[in-house]
């Protein structure tokens, strides 16, 4: 009898413990050949705020100017980067480049007060004039990944794109400290069965990105022959490969199939064209951090930099921000094509903190 009566209440209890589980209604998207089981499942409690969170930015209305207007870099000193825009345009990117970087500061953010303008007085202005060379670079050298990011191809990123109102970017990365050595772990461990955010909280390793986003190590998490003898591909490169297809699909709000096929995540001929997209990101967030991020370590003070003295990097989820596509794929562009054009030659003085940034630099590109 009494197991009797622990069955019954076991049985009315079920349906009140069920109610307290989630069941929204998903939203599913097809993003691979009927049959492939590859779709995107959305959950709107979670989507929904990181969407509302996509505000685009009041626009800056042109600034007049004649039909021949003299060169920024002819009106103005010490203008490194943006001196082929007419003056006129000049300004008015100025104006839109405090409204998306450091609103509440004012121009006072890069300019120091009762200097001239032209002065490299504040290391701010002298990391501005390097972002905005870089964001040039990536609309212009790398629309492979920028342009199909974009609504209908469109594409392109501003400052904006990062900043999003705040000086300094809500998504960078440092490289993490070694963690402490307990029992069971060595030098070499690197860091697994520590939950790191970068990770996805997971066990795979507390730097999922500087192997591949500021290093070049191969991607790769399976061998092309079965049952294979002396494979070159080990458990941590897999762990590790793991870590950064971890930190992509919650940089982008995607699962696996939006890139891979689940018949065989390592055939490219079966992959989605969302995988070449994300290639290309691997490989232009590695470019952006060694060619324009490891050269201003020199510049930043000390309370800019992270634990263990690197200079802050961007990742997926720097322009991302829990969606596949910044900002919903809004063209930025449309509105500031001077920061589409090709970069304009500047004096660059910044200096590389050390030889071993020059040898990353100089790798092939990683193939996958």
């Amino acid at each position: 009898m009494k197991r009797f009566h622990t069955a019954l209440l076991a049985t009315l209890l079920a349906p009140l413990l069920l109610a307290g589980c989630e069941k929204p209604p998903m939203d599913s998207t097809q993003t691979g050949f009927r049959g492939t089981a590859m779709g995107a499942v959305q959950n709107p409690r979670i989507v929904g705020p990181v969407e509302a969170a996509q505000k685009l930015p009041d626009p800056v209305p042109a600034i007049p100017s004649p039909p021949v207007s003299p060169l920024s870099r002819d009106v103005f000193k010490n203008v490194q980067v943006l001196g082929d825009l007419p003056a006129g345009e000049f300004t008015r990117t100025m104006l839109a480049i405090t409204a998306w970087v450091a609103p509440q500061e004012g121009c006072a953010y890069c300019h120091k007060a009762g200097d001239e303008l032209s002065a490299d007085t504040l290391y701010t202005k002298v990391v501005a004039r390097k972002m905005i060379a870089m964001t040039r670079h990536i609309n212009t050298d790398w629309k492979q990944h920028v342009a199909a990011s974009g609504d209908a191809g469109a594409g392109g990123v501003t400052c904006y794109t990062c900043h999003r109102g705040q000086p300094v970017p809500a998504r960078i990365w440092f490289t993490a400290p070694a963690p402490r050595q307990t029992g069971g772990s060595t030098a070499d461990s690197n860091g697994q069965n520590r939950p790191a955010v970068a990770a996805g909280l997971t066990s795979l390793g507390i730097d999922p990105l500087s192997p591949y986003l500021l290093g070049n190590e191969r991607i790769r998490a399976a061998a092309t022959t079965a049952l294979p003898v002396n494979a070159p591909i080990s458990i941590q490169q897999t762990e590790k490969t793991f870590g950064l297809m971890m930190h992509m699909s919650q940089s982008l709000g995607v699962n696996c199939t939006y890139c891979h096929n689940t018949r065989s995540h390592a055939e490219w001929a079966e992959s989605p064209p969302t995988r070449t997209t994300a290639f290309h990101g691997i490989n232009m967030a590695r470019d952006l951090n060694v060619a324009y991020m490891l050269p201003l370590t020199q510049v930043f003070p000390a309370n800019r930099l992270g634990p263990t003295g690197d200079v802050a990097k961007v990742s997926c989820a720097t322009c991302h921000q829990g969606l596949f596509k910044p900002l919903k794929g809004a063209p930025l562009l449309k509105d500031h094509p001077a920061l589409g054009a090709p970069v304009a030659a500047a004096s660059d003085t910044t200096s590389v903190p050390s030889t071993a940034v020059a040898k990353v630099a100089t790798r092939p590109a990683t193939q996958r």
